[in-house]
């Protein structure tokens, strides 16, 4: 019982993470409209809906509902991060602190990928059934 209680705590702190996140980028779009791609259309656009994206994921996971699915998109959801943004950023980049800020930043969405992927393969054990309640 202690082990399934520390990963409701686990998969809560990570849900606070990304309701964070996710107002983050409606409080400040402008902002993180610098991570978005060029070649993406309607750049603003893509802030919002990654916001949402992150409350959603944080919404399935503190209520428990669609868990394995929330937790699978938003770890290819921070994978694509990694290798569309971050990572070309870290090549890119000229400035020795924006090229550290981006690896910093792959590292920190592959950590994160990796715990919603775990979220997501026992999220089946996790689900608590009407005769435990």
């Amino acid at each position: 019982m202690i082990h399934l209680t520390i990963s409701r705590i686990a998969i809560w702190l990570l849900a606070i993470v990304m309701i964070i996140f996710g107002i983050i980028h409606f409080t400040n779009p402008n902002e993180m409209l610098n991570y978005v791609p060029l070649y993406l259309p309607r750049g603003i656009v893509w802030v919002y809906l990654v916001g949402i994206a992150f409350i959603l994921a944080a919404v399935a996971f503190i209520t428990n509902r669609f868990v394995s699915l929330a937790g699978y998109l938003l770890a290819a959801l921070l994978v694509a991060f990694v290798l569309l943004i971050h990572i070309p950023n870290h090549l890119n980049s000229g400035d020795p602190t924006m090229r550290q800020l981006a690896l910093v930043n792959a590292l920190k969405d592959t950590a994160i990928a990796g715990f919603a992927m775990y979220i997501a393969s026992i999220a089946r054990h996790q689900r608590l059934t009407e005769s435990d309640k």
